[in-house]
């Protein structure tokens, strides 16, 4: 196969950027999408040019680390992550326009990598348990109905890569915050602290420069994971009914 590559080059956040085209020859269907790209790095560095920088770390779908718009759509045209997406989903002589995710909050670095340390920020601001739950018991010890279990279980699968914000025209981050939410929220272990969990979960992505949901379902079409957009329901009950009742002043 024979490819051309148009990619987006950037040296920092401060530079304007814009795209570069490459032409591969010797593409093998087979390759993965950044298997392709380590070998125009190769071809690169033989040049004596830089290489493109990219994310990515165990390449099996999993961290969500390789983060790439191709051809419009967040991690390309298949709904799964970019380093499982493999060439034969491409043609001879196709032209391919590779770009970072586009988003306030997400910042290019350089070239393909964007700083996602915005969702860190919002986990950290109350996307766990802190409470005291003792000593460990027997899975079975505290009774949770199969289908609550299986939801909270599919809400957890959120791998954070963000392509629900680089799909979402407004970089809404609600369908990533709501998964973080809602997998805590169905559980018995999560109650205690739910209504401060979510104050500050949504107050921290608010305050990182998300946009708001507007309901396009964007996020649910392209997330690798096919996290639902019913956990972003479950987010606007949760938030509704904490800001009602609660009695959390943060200090």
């Amino acid at each position: 196969m024979k490819i051309t590559l148009k990619v987006w080059r950037q040296k920092n956040a401060q530079d304007k950027g814009g795209l570069v085209t490459y032409k591969i020859d010797h593409v093998s269907p087979d390759m993965s999408f950044l298997e392709m790209f380590d070998v125009l790095n190769e071809d690169l560095l033989l040049k004596g040019e830089e290489p493109i920088a990219f994310d990515h770390d165990c390449r099996e779908g999993i961290c969500g680390s390789c983060n790439m718009v191709i051809n419009g759509k967040p991690h390309g045209p298949l709904q799964t992550t970019t380093c499982q997406l493999h060439m034969r989903s491409f043609k001879d002589g196709d032209t391919i326009v590779v770009e970072p995710w586009r988003a306030k909050a997400f910042p290019v670095i350089k070239d393909l990598v964007v700083n996602r340390t915005a969702f860190d920020r919002i986990i950290q601001a109350g996307g766990y348990i802190s409470v005291n739950t003792g000593v460990t018991v027997d899975a079975n010890e505290i009774p949770i109905p199969k289908d609550i279990a299986d939801n909270a279980f599919d809400a957890a699968t959120c791998i954070g890569c963000g392509a629900c914000v680089a799909a979402c025209k407004n970089a809404s981050a609600m369908l990533f915050v709501s998964a973080k939410v809602s997998q805590l929220a169905m559980l018995p272990q999560g109650k205690a602290e739910s209504k401060r969990r979510v104050e500050k979960m949504v107050a921290t992505m608010d305050a990182e420069g998300f946009g708001a949901c507007t309901n396009t379902g964007a996020c649910e079409a392209e997330c690798p994971k096919q996290i639902s957009i019913t956990n972003i329901a479950m987010l606007n009950r949760e938030y509704l009914s904490s800001k009602l009742t609660s009695d959390y002043v943060e200090s």
